[in-house]
């Protein structure tokens, strides 16, 4: 259900999978989409700042 508290972690492990399968379209999306759900999260967070990280290497 999108009201679990992993719902955003399963956005983030999808966009991990399809950027290590090359796909780097379907990544995007996935992190964009974890991005959006965790707009409001500590920006402190270590996964959060992890996962900006890895999304801005697939730019």
């Amino acid at each position: 259900a999108t009201d679990s508290q992993l719902y955003p972690l399963a956005h983030l492990g999808l966009a991990r999978a399809a950027a290590l399968a090359s796909d780097t379209a379907r990544s995007r999306q996935a992190y964009q989409d974890f991005l959006m759900l965790w707009k409001d999260a500590d920006p402190d967070n270590p996964l959060l700042i992890a996962a900006k990280k890895e999304y801005e290497m697939l730019q």
